[in-house]
């Protein structure tokens, strides 16, 4: 078992049941008995609308390529979620397990197979039996109940140290309406589309289309902003639900609707949330780094910036020995093949000035900076100063801890 890391929130978060929404998680084998619950079930109500992004990986896994081809439905009423075994690079054995799970899940719901969603997380190019998750189901649908999000939570967790879950209130119109989640991922944190798995959900009624598009929002803000150790997993999932069983509000015909500003905002902050939560569980993580970009020549320029620095072996290293060597932030900055000018680049650590217009200011003193180093929460600040692009990313530093938990991740 590992050890919790020193940057987990205090407690797991009182999230209040979302109508429309059971869920389940239970040890069923595919993890060691020590390793905690491995299956994860969810029912939705009836009208239940979805949205999901994806791994760019070109090596994606099963479960993604199943869910990929029945979004453009946009309906759901169930999602089946496996930790311990990605079902990636498994040929059409993988796709064999994808289609048992997915038969036996929608004659237990009651729903078409285009209706269930599936997702798995573990190690890449194990097989499955083909009817071993299948089994499991009959014993576990039984055990649905509204509100259960620990155990949801806890069900798709590898390497994490704890269970990630988030909730957030918004009004549409004069009604109020809830939205929550939870998310995964240790490592192998490095998001093209979503992180390595994350499943929100609302009581609002939202059309699919409309929460396709504040869902891509939202996560380009947030999942898409953060970096472990630079691999995109071949699992990356986050889907959306919308079970239209909270109070009634005005309808939503566009994500620009003045009425649903509220709820876009509540939505990604819940994202940013998930999403810091799973780098403050960066495997062996001992600081959380936030990274600010700006006058870039783009949001896109800052941001591959900002990831490019984050991403930063000798960056990240520096920070886990608490050494103040901000010249490796000229180095990853100058690397990225962005528009960047040196005799223009400003830095900051902590709120603390360091260089101005190329070159390091003459009131510069390390100590202030060097004490920052010794917190858990480490702030860069980077203005390229040739535009008005802007972005924050995230990351944690890289420790002995990382090589010893991949090292040994299948001993």
């Amino acid at each position: 078992m590992l050890e919790k890391s020193p940057l987990a929130p205090k407690r797991f978060p009182r999230i209040p049941a979302v109508a429309g929404l059971e869920l389940v998680g239970r040890h069923v084998g595919l993890k060691p008995a020590k390793g905690g619950k491995d299956l994860l079930v969810a029912r939705l109500a009836h009208g239940t609308t979805v949205a999901g992004v994806f791994t760019k990986s070109r090596c994606p896994s099963a479960p993604v390529d199943w869910c990929r081809n029945i979004l453009s439905h946009g309906k759901a009423r169930a999602v089946v979620v496996n930790s311990g075994n990605a079902n990636a690079f498994t040929g059409l054995a993988g796709d064999t397990v994808v289609a048992e799970t997915v038969k036996v899940a929608a004659k237990l719901i009651g729903c078409p197979k285009d209706q269930v969603y599936v997702a798995s997380t573990g190690v890449i190019g194990e097989p499955v039996p083909p009817n071993y998750i299948a089994s499991k189901l009959p014993g576990i649908v039984p055990g649905l109940k509204a509100g259960s999000w620990r155990q949801a939570a806890e069900a798709i967790m590898t390497t994490d140290t704890f269970p990630k879950a988030a909730m957030r209130t918004a009004k549409i119109g004069n009604s109020e309406v809830t939205l929550a989640g939870f998310t995964k991922g240790s490592g192998m944190i490095a998001p093209d589309m979503a992180t390595m798995l994350g499943f929100v959900f609302t009581d609002a009624k939202i059309p699919a289309r409309v929460l396709q598009s504040i869902l891509k929002a939202g996560a380009d803000k947030s999942y898409n902003c953060i970096t472990v150790d630079s691999d995109t997993s071949t699992s990356d999932t986050v889907l959306f639900f919308a079970t239209g069983k909270g109070k009634r509000h005005p309808a939503v015909i566009s994500a620009r609707d003045k009425h649903f500003r509220e709820f876009r905002r509540a939505l990604e902050d819940l994202l940013t949330d998930l999403a810091t939560q799973v780098v403050r569980d960066g495997e062996g993580a001992q600081k959380l780094v936030t990274i600010d970009v700006s006058g870039a020549v783009s949001k896109s320029s800052a941001r591959k910036i900002g990831l490019t620095v984050a991403n930063s072996p000798l960056v990240k290293t520096a920070i886990a020995g608490e050494d103040a060597n901000w010249g490796r932030i000229v180095m990853a900055v100058g690397k990225t093949g962005e528009p960047a000018d040196r005799d223009k680049l400003s830095i900051s650590m902590g709120g603390v000035p360091i260089t101005e217009q190329g070159i390091v200011r003459e009131d510069y003193i390390e100590g202030p900076i060097a004490e920052h180093m010794k917190g858990q929460n480490i702030k860069i600040a980077i203005d390229i100063g040739l535009g008005r692009g802007q972005a924050r990313v995230w990351t944690c530093d890289l420790t002995h801890g990382y090589v010893t938990i991949n090292a040994d991740y299948r001993s």
